[in-house]
């Protein structure tokens, strides 16, 4: 008894739903478009962060050519130049996403810090000077610091530096280049003091260790400083401070640690045996 009837509501169910699904298929497209975005999205952020940067490269050049009108492709693009140590192609690109009426601060951020990295200062300069003062983002500070080291402007590339430090929680890239601004200088205890804060923040970066070095052995102090190291930095830093104590013209200090490097590294230092060798030449003769 109930079959026609339940049969009759499935079949009217069935018409109501294909009027239904033709009312609304412009409906169901731009949802699936935007599903497809997100996705995309999430597959651009992936490939800024990850794998090799010319996969990278490659990934935003081919959906650049297949959306050329995407401002936020082209931004991906330049970063991934960038990343991939291709500084003046990087610079090309974000100097297009900069004319985009959605450009932003940051984008002309990146086109400075594209510009510098290519060895285009005035022009870096330039772009940063186009920057509202109230934008404050340490990657602006970071790059203002740089620029004003390079102009030689040492008491705004301190502030600057000072204000980098402040607006991030890993500042210990910026700790090694302000301690290098002061190596520079000649301001050797200042620049020492620096790197300890570099290191302090990451126990691994060896550019912030071998300049500790650097800035210990322009004041004559020829022992290691008292730092987490492998056995290879540490051959790697008693090399640095041997040819540190050469410049100063202590010889034989300088000798006694190559031989001391030579004996510390686990495997063949050839780098500090070509050095003794030629202290040991120029001693002779």
């Amino acid at each position: 008894m109930r079959h026609p009837v339940f049969l009759a509501l499935c079949l009217g169910g069935t018409v109501a739903l294909s009027a239904c699904e033709r009312g609304t298929d412009a409906e169901v497209n731009r949802a699936v478009k935007a599903v497809n975005v997100i996705d995309e999205s999430n597959l651009n952020d992936i490939m800024l962060t990850v794998g090799d940067p010319n996969e990278s490269v490659a990934y935003f050049r081919k959906t650049v050519a297949e959306n050329p009108d995407r401002v936020d492709v082209k931004r991906g693009l330049a970063m991934s130049l960038v990343r991939a140590q291709k500084p003046q192609e990087a610079a090309s690109v974000w100097a297009e996403v900069i004319k985009d009426p959605s450009a932003t601060n940051d984008d002309r951020v990146g086109y400075a810090d594209a510009l510098i990295r290519s060895n285009e200062w005035k022009r870096a300069e330039a772009e940063l000077n186009k920057i509202p003062p109230t934008h404050e983002t340490f990657e602006r500070y970071k790059l203002e610091a740089m620029i004003a080291d390079s102009n030689k402007n040492w008491k705004k590339a301190d502030s600057f530096y000072e204000i980098a430090v402040g607006l991030t929680t890993a500042p210990a890239g910026v700790y090694n280049n302000w301690g290098y601004s002061k190596l520079t200088r000649g301001e050797f205890a200042g620049a020492e003091k620096l790197f300890y804060d570099a290191i302090t923040y990451d126990a691994q970066l060896f550019t912030a260790k071998n300049n500790l070095v650097l800035a210990r052995g322009a004041q004559r102090k020829y022992d290691l400083p008292v730092i987490k190291m492998t056995q290879i930095e540490r051959a790697q830093l008693l090399h640095t401070l041997a040819l540190t104590a050469v410049k100063q013209g202590d010889v034989r200090i300088a000798k006694g640690l190559l031989q001391e490097a030579i004996d510390t590294h686990p495997q063949h230092f050839e780098a500090a045996v070509r050095s003794l060798s030629a202290l040991d030449a120029n001693v002779t003769n």
